[in-house]
């Protein structure tokens, strides 16, 4: 029997298996090892291209970590990652279906590097076989999903990290300290910029998958339709189907950081989402096959601050020195990257001398993954720095952004926008847009561009007021076999 007839019968009997309400995997936590103190973490990498290297390059490097599987269903990837898996053991596996990883009862971990549309029923497949995880951002592709993976981290107990890095900087946690601290005045606007220039993907024609490729398994949970090149292995990201934009690629990053600054809507112990969200913007510059803007603003109401979200990807002058990054306006002055510039001009001072004395946690390991391992070690959900529940919620706030942009309506740049009310600093914020667009020769006269649905968000049941439209786009319609569940039993 051929390797690919295998393959197929595989997934055949795994896909009866989940269609009938078995689990393929399993579905229980005995599955996973024990692990003693010296045990090596033997760990699983899935989706090895782009961010997977990294992922392969920082666990094969680790003491005490084994890279034992490499996992995609694209196998034109596996020489490029074998090559750079650093471990002094065995060389590791390759699989292109997860579930035969997760079947192994000496995986202890899984290390998420897919498209963004398999990030959460991966992390709850894991969860339920007794594995731990680092999922990258973000751990949804829609709401209802990064709920459910919160929900199955839980349930069984596992140690879930979101590849969010900044929650392993210093230098935020110290920003973060210092604003909660009132030493700065008061917080007015929190500013995420994701200003990263993204060329046009042009036009692909709809053809045959490569033979490399299971096309089937790569889909996953996405709606059934035809391959072209543009979705594999980048540019899946500006398709509604598989990525959520800039918004929710590189500026995921952002927006946590965002959250974070904001008092009672960064930490663990609170469930603030904002009160409001409203998103404008649209794909200028060029024609091509991508879905998702390439100019977006988004504006969020938390009450006593708001959060104003910025996406450019034709090129651009920065913003107060920054390109991508965080800006914090506060009554006192404005904090920029490592450094505050007070009022009136007075010369700046760093983060760290500022937050000196205030109580900012340190958590274990050297980096984002290393803290990952030591919480894995620990069993302590505490000693991660980005648990599964605060990438939830930052993921969320970028969905809402999608989520009011998508059900926006097309309107001219020629009329004077109404929608932002007495909001100086929005209206700030779309007049520099604007001139950002001129710069690059986008001439605006007889151009549209999208008034995004000014959305109320009721935050006790993470729905929208009084608009089931907008409810219908928190969750997706699923592929069977590769269903995410409406909630976790």
């Amino acid at each position: 029997m051929s390797r690919a007839e295998q393959n197929r019968r595989r997934f055949l009997r795994n896909s009866l298996a989940v269609a009938a309400g078995g689990f393929a995997i399993g579905g229980t936590r005995t599955t996973g090892r024990v692990l003693g103190a010296n045990d090596a973490i033997r760990l699983a990498v899935a989706g090895v291209n782009g961010r997977g290297k990294s992922h392969i390059s920082e666990f094969s490097t680790m003491p005490g970590v084994e890279v034992v599987y490499l996992v995609d269903p694209d196998e034109r990837t596996y020489g490029k990652a074998l090559a750079a898996v650093k471990s002094n053991g065995r060389a590791p596996r390759t699989a292109r279906d997860v579930r035969q990883v997760l079947d192994d009862k000496d995986v202890d971990a899984v290390s998420i590097a897919t498209p963004n549309h398999w990030h959460a029923l991966m992390t709850i497949w894991a969860c339920q076989a007794g594995k731990d995880v680092y999922v990258e951002k973000p751990c949804s592709h829609n709401i209802h999903e990064g709920r459910v993976a919160v929900e199955a981290a839980r349930k069984y107990d596992r140690i879930v990290q979101h590849g969010t890095q900044s929650r392993s900087s210093r230098q935020w946690a110290e920003a973060a300290a210092l604003i909660r601290s009132g030493k700065l005045g008061k917080l007015n606007v929190s500013r995420a910029l994701c200003y990263k220039d993204r060329k046009s993907i042009g036009e692909k024609p709809n053809t045959t998958p490569p033979s490399e490729l299971d096309f089937n398994l790569w889909l996953g949970p996405a709606t059934e339709q035809a391959y072209h090149a543009n979705l594999v292995p980048y540019n899946w990201h500006w398709f509604w189907d598989f990525g959520n934009g800039d918004i929710g690629n590189q500026g995921v990053h952002q927006m946590d950081v965002a959250r974070w600054l904001i008092p009672g809507a960064g930490d663990a112990k609170s469930a603030v989402l904002p009160r409001t969200v409203l998103s404008v913007g649209g794909r200028f510059g060029y024609k091509d096959q991508g879905q998702t803007a390439n100019t977006q603003i988004s504006v969020m109401d938390f009450g006593d601050a708001q959060l104003i979200f910025e996406v450019r990807g034709l090129p651009t002058r920065d913003y107060k020195g920054e390109r991508i990054g965080n800006i914090a306006h506060l009554d006192e002055g404005t904090l920029v990257g490592k450094n505050f510039h007070p009022k009136g001009g007075k010369e700046a001072v760093s983060v760290s001398e500022l937050a000196a004395g205030l109580d900012v946690p340190r958590r274990p390991g050297k980096n984002h993954f290393g803290n990952f391992i030591e919480a894995v070690r620990s069993r302590k959900v505490e000693d991660l720095n980005a648990d599964v529940l605060e990438g939830s919620r930052s993921s969320a706030l970028c969905h809402l952004a999608n989520i009011s942009y998508r059900l926006g309506s097309e309107v001219p740049f020629s009329t004077e926008t109404k929608a932002f009310g007495d909001d100086k600093d929005a209206h700030e914020t779309f007049a520099r847009m604007e001139e950002h667009l001129k710069d690059d020769g986008v001439k605006l006269e007889n151009l549209n561009y999208r008034l995004g649905r000014k959305l109320t968000v009721d935050a006790a049941s993470t729905t929208f007021t009084d608009d089931p439209e907008a409810d219908r786009l928190l969750t997706r319609s699923y592929r069977a076999p590769f269903v995410v569940p409406d909630r976790i039993a």
